[in-house]
């Protein structure tokens, strides 16, 4: 099975080093603008094999899309970081005529794969690349809520002191410091309600944490998080390539789902072989439903940047 990445940066690279590592694809193609730097980054991580034990064949181009063909998965990390100054508008515009133009020149060669959208802001390049393929909605795929479920996950085994793999846990909404949904009502630990062991206090600071999770990274790093969402990339990835079937949540075209139409946000999904293939209907309360009204809202509005680029 074949994967490609664009953009060799810290998360594509690190993506690809997943999957490498862990056996997920058969063959990676890591693309970039960068004369040489995806050949370097494909290199470095070639030479892991003989201390890892992997196989899988890692390759880096410059701009070369004929290398990408017959990929079964595709995953798209490009684009800008907001700089001092420039308006929301402003990256969307930037950001969205580079994925729009990535996304075309990559299904051109891989006209069956599956999109996996990770440039942000990724609800509103998840919405655009639905909209400028047009593809059935299940092979577009923004990868936010797996990330951010996996840091949830991470505060509350903090909270609790236990092992994060024996939590189960969701953040559904827009992909946002202010937009995602951590779901605290309906968190586990091996099957029990977390409120049985946290009280709404500490509930209320994990998901407070959660929200902020990748400005605390930010902040501490001086730039974006790599580890976590080169990973999260890669266990969606190995649901799609091996057919898990698994429950993740995803940023998806919804048509009525959730109350919701016209819009790429993230919601739980099944996903396997065909991308998407069932969404999940979770039944939210009244609360919930609010919260989640509102972040939908607010995705709905940065998509107004795309006016422009859409027509």
């Amino acid at each position: 099975m074949k994967v490609t990445i664009v953009g060799a940066g810290n998360v594509g690279a690190t993506c690809a080093d997943v999957m490498a590592y862990r056996g997920i694809a058969s063959e990676i193609v890591l693309l970039d603008i960068r004369e040489g730097f995806a050949e370097g980054k494909a290199l470095d991580i070639t030479q892991c094999a003989t201390n890892t034990g992997f196989n899988t064949k890692v390759t880096g181009v410059t701009n070369d899309y004929a290398k990408t063909a017959g990929s079964n998965v595709v995953v798209i990390t490009s684009g800008i970081p907001r700089k001092p100054g420039m308006t929301r508008e402003e990256l969307i515009g930037i950001n969205a005529g580079i994925v729009k133009s990535v996304a075309e020149n990559l299904l051109k060669h891989s006209p069956e794969a599956i999109f996996v959208i990770v440039s942000n802001p990724m609800d509103t390049m998840t919405y655009l690349a639905y909209k400028s393929l047009g593809l059935p909605k299940n092979r577009i795929i923004g990868m936010g809520g797996a990330l951010d479920s996996s840091r949830f996950r991470t505060y509350l085994s903090l909270a609790l002191d236990k092992p994060a793999n024996d939590i189960s846990a969701m953040v559904i909404g827009g992909h946002g410091d202010t937009t995602m949904i951590p779901l605290t009502r309906l968190a586990s630990y091996n099957g029990i309600p977390v409120s049985q062991f946290l009280s709404q206090e500490q509930l209320d600071k994990v998901a407070a944490d959660t929200m902020v999770g990748g400005a605390t990274l930010t902040a501490l790093l001086g730039t974006s998080a790599w580890y976590a969402p080169g990973a999260s990339v890669a266990y969606l990835v190995d649901s799609i390539l091996n057919d898990q079937k698994k429950m993740i949540a995803c940023s998806v075209y919804l048509e009525g789902e959730y109350g919701q139409n016209d819009i790429c946000v993230g919601v739980p999904c099944i996903i396997g072989k065909n991308g998407v293939e069932e969404i999940i209907d979770i039944q939210l309360n009244e609360a919930e439903k609010a919260l989640f009204s509102k972040s939908s809202d607010a995705v709905r509005s940065m998509n107004d940047a795309l006016s422009g680029i859409l027509g």
